[in-house]
């Protein structure tokens, strides 16, 4: 069994998981190994690996230069283990190692394609200590999940499966840290099995969740519903996305008209910042491509893209001023050039989208 862990400034913890991971796992018989994967943290890891190693404990430290993220150097571990059976856990110590026999009695179950260390299944605890912030993100971040992964703790960084599983994966490509769940998806793995674990909140340093971890995880969520369902979520995206730029469109004309601007001016303005919006969220969103590389390239052929639309809601807007049912109602003339706009955007980008249209996984 190949065990990896990904470490970034993680060497005080390491001095306490790794003799824990022995002990746990020295009445099982089994044959192990422990990978470190290091973004080159520079913080001693080195020598605390090289101390054990030395006490002629199975761990080996992999370091990457240049190269940073949890999801992208448990996929290294992994490309670089020699065990039949696979398992990533962190090294803050929040996972215990004593679950590893679980974990592996689990996976030696008929079936089983993947285990879950799970912090809500009966008999799982959480440490009262998990702030309340952290465990309605946790919370939320699930329910995004679900649709993705019919289970209680699809987001758990502390799990394992069988190598034959993970080398049917389609081509691999994580954002931000919950890697879990790329492989359900990727590995179509149908027989989850979750085993209750003791969480406990990081022993040492600081916590690598931020905000732009959380964006990121967004991120994957999207990259994974264009994986799964195909154009049906290219389409829904499309749709919200739209929605979204309404707001801020609106948003921005009613305080500019707040401010005195002129309706023109403002009504163009807020047109602007809408499609700067959109274009910056499906910039986002979207695999990364020649296109969405080049940001300068990008935007300049999206409101290209978007300009025939953007006039007509322009103009449309400034025409229904002097429509008698309207010409005291600037927002609803706003939203029903916003809707006339909406109509050769709307063909020109579906025909994209459809253009790079895939077939839904089943």
């Amino acid at each position: 069994m190949s065990i990896v862990v990904p470490t970034f400034r993680e060497a005080e913890n390491l001095q306490q998981l790794i003799p824990l991971v022995d002990a746990a796992m020295a009445p099982t018989g089994q044959t192990w190994e422990l990978i470190i994967v290091d973004d080159d943290s520079r913080d001693g890891t080195p020598d605390v690996v090289a101390r054990y190693v030395a006490a002629g404990l199975p761990v080996r430290l992999i370091t990457r230069v240049g190269e940073r993220g949890l999801s992208s150097a448990v996929l290294r571990g992994f490309s670089e283990a020699r065990g039949r059976r696979l398992v990533c856990m962190d090294a803050d110590l929040s996972h215990p190692p004593a679950a590893l026999p679980r974990l592996l009695a689990a996976l030696n179950e008929p079936g089983v394609e993947f285990v879950i260390g799970s912090r809500y299944v009966p008999g799982a605890h959480v440490d009262p200590h998990w702030g309340l912030f952290r465990q309605l993100n946790s919370w939320v971040a699930t329910l995004l999940a679900r649709p993705f992964a019919s289970v209680r703790d699809p987001l758990s960084g502390y799990f394992a499966l069988p190598r034959t599983v993970y080398a049917r994966a389609a081509p691999l490509n994580p954002v931000g840290y919950k890697i879990a769940l790329e492989l359900i998806v990727k590995c179509d793995c149908r027989a989850v099995r979750e085993v209750p674990i003791e969480f406990v909140d990081r022993q040492c340093g600081p916590s690598k969740l931020s905000l732009g971890e959380q964006l990121r995880y967004l991120q994957h969520l999207v990259r994974l519903a264009d994986y799964r369902y195909g154009t049906k979520a290219r389409v829904v995206r499309f749709a919200c996305v739209g929605v979204a730029g309404v707001l801020v469109d609106l948003a921005l004309y009613a305080a500019q008209l707040r401010l005195g601007a002129p309706l023109p001016t403002a009504r163009a303005l807020a047109i602007a910042a809408a499609m700067l919006w959109n274009a910056g969220v499906h910039r986002y969103c979207a695999p990364e491509s020649p296109l969405t590389r080049s940001r300068p390239r990008y935007y300049a052929w999206y409101f290209a893209a978007c300009l025939p639309g953007a006039l007509v809601s322009w103009s449309t807007a400034m025409a229904a001023r002097h429509w008698p049912p309207l010409s005291d109602h600037v927002y609803l003339a706003a939203l029903l050039g916003i809707a006339a706009g909406t109509i050769p955007n709307g063909i020109l980008l579906l025909l994209w989208l459809l253009g790079r249209r895939t077939s839904p996984r089943p």
